[in-house]
């Protein structure tokens, strides 16, 4: 199945093409020649989500799906949020976003916690009518940045034990891996959006 994925992000293209398997030919908006990103204006994920999928839906005419996702910190009142992907200013930079957030907690002390959760909306419109798909990952935000794989705020967050556990990974160190320490396969098996794409695959394996 041809499906287009409203992302401009390589990790994310990545991500979705691992989990979807060889059933789906995924397409960027890149790969159709269509340029630059829709304003998102809305007050939540799955606003957000909704606002992509309904604009590259209009360009192409084709099946697709979007994402928007969030970092919720407790201890700050659930920021980033929806505004995750610019938490440091407009641009996307996942080091500058990753350095305001470990600064922020910081200033806040060792007792104010730092628990913290992954969630994901996907918006999928096929055949006209619009799906929407969840997925939310537990965990807790690292003092310092640890991994190489990942995108975005991979390298400090910290899946829960019982998170990991679902993707057969146990015997893990006291501090815990980061999602940045992962192979892809496990990161994959536990992520917030792999549980909302999977959810999102399934569907369409039962229209068809």
């Amino acid at each position: 199945m041809k499906i287009v994925f409203a992302t401009a992000n390589r990790g994310k293209l990545r991500e979705a093409a691992e989990i979807l398997g060889p059933g789906f030919e995924l397409l960027s908006p890149a790969e159709l020649g269509i340029d630059g990103e829709v304003e998102e204006t809305g007050a939540t994920l799955k606003e957000n989500s909704l606002i992509k999928a309904r604009h590259i839906h209009a360009l192409t005419d084709l099946a697709c799906f979007a994402d928007d996702t969030g970092l919720e910190v407790d201890a700050l009142g659930g920021a980033p949020g929806i505004y995750s992907a610019r938490y440091a200013g407009e641009g996307h930079d996942s080091e500058a976003n990753m350095a305001k957030l470990l600064s922020e907690l910081g200033r806040l002390g060792p007792d104010s916690g730092r628990r913290a959760r992954f969630r994901t909306v996907v918006t999928l419109i096929v055949d006209g009518k619009e799906h929407f798909f969840d997925g939310t990952l537990e965990g807790r935000i690292a003092v310092e940045r640890s991994g190489r794989g990942g995108f975005g705020y991979d390298p400090v967050f910290i899946p829960d034990a019982a998170e990991l556990a679902a993707a057969g990974i146990c015997d893990v160190p006291a501090g815990g891996p980061t999602l940045a320490d992962l192979p892809e396969e496990a990161k994959n098996a536990i992520s917030h959006r792999g549980k909302a794409v999977r959810a999102m695959a399934a569907f369409l394996l039962h229209l068809a």
